[in-house]
């Protein structure tokens, strides 16, 4: 790998937490979470030639990333890509077409880093890139963290008078049953020409491949509870977890 496009992507609106990308996490803008992050690895990979772009039909939103990023480039969105069933996909395609025009270059993978989780550490992004450089046969990897249910095992499904496991099976102790993954939607890393030649905006179209990341610092912001929470556990992981730290701690003053 040697031309990465990096991409941040928020709408302005969001029915279940308005202007939630908009938001002060812990004293400083919720985005620039995801863009501390981003310079750390690029720093630690100087190697890497990355550009970064910010995807979003907020003005708000592009102001004040522009006010401390400035380099970071401001694809304004669509009103085709601003709905509510429009694909991930659609967006990351765009900004890749975009930029590949702008820049007169191909690159060879493209990561998104999502705006609403702000403690992932600079490690778990290069984790994933690594991975993903690692396995050239992957088309795509993305975040995980190891789940606290187990359909196997401790999960089960409503079946009208009655309930059943969601997956039969002889197991009788969570160790036995199947390695199973919450997706946390964090970071992405696609081959370049998966994402590109995609049209189903489908990820299970290509093979997969998951990096793990820390459970307790993963709960997507979608609401104001998990906002409230996700500045809770925060505080615990800053104090307890450098690597944390270390991202708050490069936020651009």
């Amino acid at each position: 790998m040697k031309k990465l496009l990096i991409t941040i992507c928020g709408r302005a609106g969001s029915k279940g937490f308005k202007n939630k990308n908009l938001k002060t996490f812990c004293e400083k803008p919720l985005v620039y979470y995801t863009l501390s992050a981003a310079g750390l690895f690029c720093k630690a990979r100087p190697d890497l030639q990355v550009d970064i772009c910010l995807n979003t039909d907020s003005d708000l939103l592009a102001e004040l990333v522009a006010k401390k990023y400035p380099e970071v480039v401001f694809l304004p969105r669509g009103e085709a890509l601003g709905g509510d069933t429009v694909p991930k996909m659609a967006v990351f395609q765009d900004c890749l077409r975009r930029m590949e025009e702008k820049n007169a270059c191909t690159y060879d993978a493209v990561m998104d880093l999502d705006i609403t989780s702000p403690l992932r550490t600079a490690k778990d992004v290069q984790n994933a890139v690594e991975m993903k450089e690692q396995r050239e046969d992957l088309d795509l990897v993305f975040s995980v963290t190891e789940a606290r249910r187990n359909p196997y095992f401790n999960m089960v499904r409503d079946c009208g008078d009655h309930v059943e496991k969601v997956i039969e099976s002889p197991f009788t102790a969570r160790q036995q049953a199947p390695a199973i993954y919450d997706l946390n939607a964090s970071i992405y890393v696609f081959r370049r020409d998966f994402l590109a030649n995609n049209h189903t905006g489908i990820l299970w179209d290509g093979k997969i491949g998951v990096t793990t990341m820390m459970d307790t610092g993963i709960l997507d912001i979608d609401s104001e509870e998990d906002y409230r929470l996700m500045e809770v556990i925060a505080g615990h992981l800053y104090q307890n977890y450098p690597a944390f730290g270390e991202v708050r701690d490069h936020i651009r003053a």
